[in-house]
Formats: C-alpha cells, sequence, structure tokens
C-alpha cells in the first residue's frame, strides 16, 4: 500500500466503506476496529438497515477470497466446513474444502441454521483452522467472520449459544438512516447499488501489516486496569447473572487500539474504552431473570457499570 501513513490507509479503508453505508460514520469506524483487530464482527438488527451492505462492503476493500454462506435450518456443518470424498480413482479420500476456507465469511441469518450448525464456525473462529475426519486443515490469514441476525423476526430461528457469542469480538446494531442519508441511498442506488461498485484497496497481506501495527498502539497502565475494572464489575453486579469472560477484556483492548489508529492517534484514550465497551461486552453477559422482565438490556447494564467506575486521568496515557 505504499509508503502511506497508518492513518492514511485506513482513511482510504473508511472514506470507500463509507461510500456504501450513508451517515453511519461511527458503525463503520467500530466495523473497521473489529477488523484491525482481527476479530469478528455480529451485526444484529431489524431486516433492511445496511447489516448485509456493509458486510459485503468490507468485503469488497479487502481484496482477499470472499464466501457468503446463507444460513438456513436444513444447513449441515459440512456443508460450513467441507468434506472428505471418496475418490475411486486414487481409492483415497479428499477433502473438499468448505465455504469458510476465505479471508472474509458472510454468514447471512446465523441464526437461522440449527445449533450443530452454528457450532461449526467454533472452532474457525477462534483457532483458525477446521476439523474434519480427524484431520485439521488451516484456514487462510487472515481470516475475518461477519455474521447478521435479525433480532425482530424469532419464529423459525435458534438463538446463538453461549460459547459462540463469546467468539464474536463485538456486537454491531445499525440503525435507520436520517432522512437525508436515506435520500442519498435513494438518488445514488436507482441503477447499480454502490456496494458493487467499491474497488479493493487493499491485500490480505497488507490487512495483515495493519492488524500487527494497530496491535503497537500504546495502552496505558491505568487504561489496562480500567478495562480490569470493568470486566470484573460484570462479574459482580447484582443484575447479572454472567459476566464477562477474559476473552472480552481482549477484545475491548484489541478494538479500543484499532479505534485509536483510525483516529490517528498512536495511543488510546479512557473515552476509546467507554464508548466501545457496550459493543465488546453486552453480548457477553446475561442478565438476570427479574432484569429481562423489567425490560431492561445488556447495554443498559454494561453503561451502568461503566458510570460506576472512575475514569483514569488522562496524565500519563501518552507514551513517553
Amino acid at each position: 500500500m505504499g509508503e502511506t501513513s497508518l492513518f492514511q490507509k485506513t482513511k482510504l479503508i473508511t472514506d470507500e466503506v463509507e461510500k456504501a453505508l450513508f451517515g453511519k460514520h461511527e458503525t463503520v469506524q467500530i466495523a473497521l476496529s473489529v477488523l484491525l483487530g482481527n476479530g469478528h464482527l455480529l451485526i444484529e438488527d431489524i431486516p433492511g438497515v445496511g447489516k448485509t451492505t456493509l458486510a459485503k462492503a468490507l468485503a469488497r476493500v479487502f481484496g482477499g477470497v470472499f464466501k457468503r454462506i446463507q444460513f438456513t435450518p436444513d444447513l449441515l456443518p459440512s456443508d460450513v466446513t467441507g468434506v472428505s470424498i471418496f475418490n475411486q480413482k486414487t481409492i483415497e479420500f479428499e477433502f473438499r474444502e468448505g465455504p469458510v476456507f476465505a479471508n472474509v465469511i458472510l454468514a447471512d441469518e446465523i441464526n437461522r441454521a440449527t445449533p450443530k450448525t452454528q457450532s461449526a464456525l467454533l472452532e474457525c473462529m477462534e483457532e483458525r483452522q477446521v476439523t474434519v475426519d480427524g484431520v485439521t486443515h488451516p484456514l487462510p490469514d487472515p481470516v475475518f467472520v461477519i455474521a447478521t441476525q435479525n433480532d425482530v423476526e424469532l419464529s423459525g430461528t435458534y438463538p446463538l449459544p453461549e460459547a459462540q457469542m463469546d467468539r464474536f469480538t463485538a456486537r454491531l446494531l445499525i440503525g435507520y438512516p436520517g432522512r437525508e442519508d436515506e435520500r442519498k441511498i435513494m438518488d445514488n442506488q436507482a441503477f447499480v447499488p454502490i456496494v458493487d461498485t467499491l474497488e479493493p484497496i487493499m491485500t490480505p497481506h497488507d490487512l495483515h501489516l495493519l492488524q500487527i501495527e494497530a496491535r503497537q498502539t500504546y495502552v496505558a497502565t491505568s487504561l489496562r486496569e480500567y478495562i480490569l475494572d470493568i470486566v470484573h464489575a460484570t462479574r459482580n453486579n447484582p443484575k447479572i447473572l454472567l459476566g464477562s469472560s477474559p476473552r472480552g477484556a481482549l477484545a475491548l483492548l484489541n478494538v479500543s487500539q484499532a479505534y485509536a489508529t483510525l483516529q490517528g492517534r498512536d495511543f488510546v484514550l479512557p473515552d476509546d474504552i467507554k464508548m466501545l465497551a457496550p459493543v465488546t461486552l453486552a453480548h457477553r453477559i446475561i442478565l438476570k431473570h427479574d432484569q429481562r422482565l423489567q425490560g431492561r438490556s445488556s447495554n443498559n447494564v454494561i453503561n451502568e457499570v461503566l458510570s460506576s467506575i472512575p475514569v483514569p486521568l488522562a496524565d500519563s496515557i501518552k507514551r513517553n
């Protein structure tokens, strides 16, 4: 990607994705932070607000191998991971790769598949590999799973288990566009969807280098302790049945580093962590039954947790 600075590279990526998703700058920034943080993204919202558009846009600008899996109730785990087929000529079993052998994997409407098929992604997302018939096959590097699900239409769906949810670095809601942005969508997509015109502006190797650079972003000791305070508070909160896992703390750290990079900084601010905590932790906690009956959401409780924890002073958060 030439000799341009890290910030210039990430700005090019941001600008290209925002051509397809009008008026959602913060949403795009968070999605790209998950990508640069070497994580996986769950996009959850009502139909028609741009979940698949965002996923396709991220895949288009990242010039790697892109595969889309439409999750349905009759989808089998082997349809996702691949299968061993007997070759009569060689008298041997040959492995036929499934669609997870890609750099960007769109798991569309993931909650429409059965739990058994959903679990086919567990090893892929964590170990970046697939084991079929006792043989382990490494996935391409890097690999980025983007899953979408409709949180309104629950008929014929299977809620994602906690182990699956925990492997998603962040859960993102898109929401309705503003009136002016919706007018731009109507005007600019009358003939050809903009997402289909986006150009790849980086290669898998470029992305790998960007992920390494983003991981070098400085996080002061006080901010690392702040992340631990937040995560441990979710485990001791009387409203929460199950708190965040250690994977949640790592996710918040890595996404904060990547987000700071997208802002052109080489250090993380407390505000980065406060803003990203709900999207990286809310889907990892389980509220107690009485809280759910009262209509509380996990996002509400995470925000309550954040308001109860002192924010570190900004005196020593920059690299010396």
